[in-house]
């Protein structure tokens, strides 16, 4: 097997010369195998299936020289590689989080969990309303398979009511607890999307038709999942683990598209076996930055599965909903059950241009997302084709002055903080003109010229800025944006004033700051788990492997009223055919092999 040249790194070369300097058989297949390993992890595969890449095909015999080098062993046995029947090649951490976690997830899955149905009944119907009759309530299915399992999901692209669904769940949850107590974490990948969680629960709790003390027992505080496992200075291990368990009975975690399978196997490796873990996520969003594509794998994207006939007749008992006989599979995956899709969008009418674009993309429909951005009248999109290196300046510096001088104008933190994030630049690549870095200079260039901010600076009057990584004697995470204001008890004259998550605002010297990045754009894979108002979302002119129908879609829903795309046409059209595929065995260990008919 020889792998993509174009795609390795020195880091790949030193890591296939140590596996052969370990081995106590080394080859060229050995070496090839370890270079194309090193380098697909890079790219967010867990694993290599070396069928797919030799010559002739897979065959026994060179899975035997493989495994005869002595630093490829079988599934079970330690060795530095590990190579499954399937010809899947995987780094030994790898392979273990992959079966640790399929083996969990099933084993939650299984659990059966006491429940008063009368009580959950009563809850459903006075938090969700009565049954309307028509179309399915997923989101009373949602509820329900949620109290009755000991894992869920609930996947749904923004504006379908995963967020107020969840609010609802920890109150049947709390009532079916009674004097009981029942221990819930809220958790997120980021800062930025724990925020955001808090808040919206905060807003949800309110409304709910619920006891005064079981609305009081609703947690709204939000953590990362870092910070919730406890981390340990200086070590990728956590204070909570296998050993030391999670003191909650039930984990809830939004935006779970964005957790990588390390992060998602070690939370669920330190949960009690009889706790609940929920997820909330949209399963067509892009993968983690990291290896896997844990969501869409337990999702099983792309194909469809049916519920078993016991939670139909659950469901249909407890939340009065209807279900079609072709809903039901006599033999169903172990995660059938606890898998709900939400569609019904509550934020995209009908008239929606980017519900209606959104929806193309998804489904893959290059030419028909072509002719709704030709079209005139679409409602909150608009669409040109990526300027010129020449004259991408003066085609930006119109939507860059109308999109930023509000916040800029601003002398209150909290204030310009929510007029930041009105409009966002959004960039499919990092480097280059067309890149995150060109972007920001060129916006920092027409915000000077127009004497918005100071230019000359490093630290100037309104300067945005993106955490990078997390820091915990800070408390500011991997995707916290905050604003430089003037602040007369700060050494310099100004401060970096962040959200904060208990409400209202926190500043910061700059000095004091983890490493950071100007933000006025930013990568789409950044922009998950925030949404702005408007959003320029800006692809380059030139073919790049991140150019996906995950990435488009990614960046088309994080605006709610409003998104202009600049790309090529043939770029879009390819962009929109081309679909994320990591390779991982986690699908298979949850699913078995395909089946069932083809999702969307």
């Amino acid at each position: 097997m020889q792998p993509e040249t174009t795609l390795l790194r020195d880091i790949d070369h030193r890591f296939a010369d140590f596996i052969c300097r370990i081995a106590t058989r080394p080859t060229d297949g050995l070496r090839d195998a370890a270079l194309s390993l090193s380098s697909a992890v890079g790219q967010g595969h867990t694993c290599i299936n070396l069928a797919e890449g030799c010559q002739g095909g897979w065959t026994e015999q060179r899975a035997e020289e493989l495994r005869a080098s002595g630093a490829v062993g079988m599934p079970g046995e330690k060795a530095p590689l590990i190579l499954d029947g399937e010809g899947r090649l995987y780094l030994y951490r790898y392979w273990r989080y992959e079966r640790d976690l399929a083996e969990l997830l099933r084993e939650k899955a299984g659990l059966q969990l006491e429940i008063d149905r009368v009580l959950l009944a009563d809850g459903i119907n006075r938090l969700f309303g009565p049954p309307q009759g028509g179309d399915t309530d997923w989101q009373r299915v949602a509820a329900a398979a949620a109290v009755r399992s000991g894992v869920s999901v609930i996947s749904g692209g923004p504006g379908t009511g995963k967020t107020s669904t969840v609010a609802r769940i920890m109150a049947l949850l709390l009532e079916q607890g009674g004097e009981r107590p029942v221990r819930i974490a809220l958790a997120a990948p980021t800062g930025k999307a724990a925020a955001r969680l808090g808040e919206s629960i905060r807003g949800a709790k309110d409304r709910l038709a619920v006891s005064e003390e079981v609305r009081g027992r609703i947690p709204d505080e939000v953590m990362t999942i870092h910070r919730l496992l406890g981390v340990i200075p200086n070590s990728t291990r956590f204070r909570h683990n296998a050993g030391n368990l999670l003191p909650f009975d039930v984990v809830i975690v939004d935006e779970a598209s964005m957790v990588a399978l390390p992060l998602m196997a070690k939370l669920v490796a330190a949960m009690a076996a009889r706790s609940r873990l929920i997820l909330l996520g949209d399963r067509d969003q892009l993968a983690s930055v990291e290896a896997g594509a844990v969501l869409g794998d337990i999702c099983d994207t792309g194909r469809v599965h049916r519920f078993s006939s016991s939670f139909r007749q659950f469901a249909a008992g407890v939340t009065g909903e209807g279900f079609t006989p072709d809903e039901t599979d006599p033999d169903p995956g172990p995660l059938a059950d606890s898998v709900i899709i939400f569609r019904k969008n509550y934020r995209f009418g009908t008239d929606s241009g980017i519900g209606r674009l959104s929806r193309l993309v998804n489904e893959g429909d290059g030419v028909g997302a072509l002719s709704l951005l030709r079209g005139a009248g679409s409602s909150g999109v608009s669409w040109r084709e990526t300027p010129s290196v020449e004259a991408l300046p003066q085609a930006l510096a119109q939507r860059v002055l109308s999109g930023y001088h509000h916040y800029l104008e601003q002398d209150d933190p909290a204030a310009a903080l929510a007029a930041f994030d009105r409009f966002r630049i959004l960039s499919a690549v990092r480097d280059g003109r067309y890149g995150v870095g060109g972007l920001n200079h060129a916006v920092e260039r027409i915000l000077s010229a127009a004497r918005l901010i100071d230019g000359g600076r490093r630290w100037y009057r309104g300067r945005p800025v993106m955490i990078t990584v997390n820091d915990y004697s800070v408390r500011l995470f991997n995707g916290d944006v905050g604003i430089a204001l003037p602040d007369p008890e700060t050494v310099g004259g100004l401060a970096v004033f962040f959200p904060s998550p208990e409400g209202g605002v926190r500043k910061l010297s700059p000095l004091r700051l983890p490493p950071h990045e100007t933000a006025f754009a930013m990568t789409v894979h950044k922009s998950q788990g925030s949404e702005f108002a408007a959003v320029l979302l800006v692809i380059p002119p030139f073919e790049a492997p991140v150019l996906t129908r995950e990435l488009l879609y990614t960046g088309i829903t994080r605006a709610r009223t409003e998104v202009e795309l600049w790309c090529g046409e043939d770029i879009f059209r390819r962009a929109v055919s081309r679909r994320i595929e990591r390779r991982s065995g986690l699908r298979e260990a949850l699913w078995g092999s395909p089946r069932g008919g083809d999702g969307p």
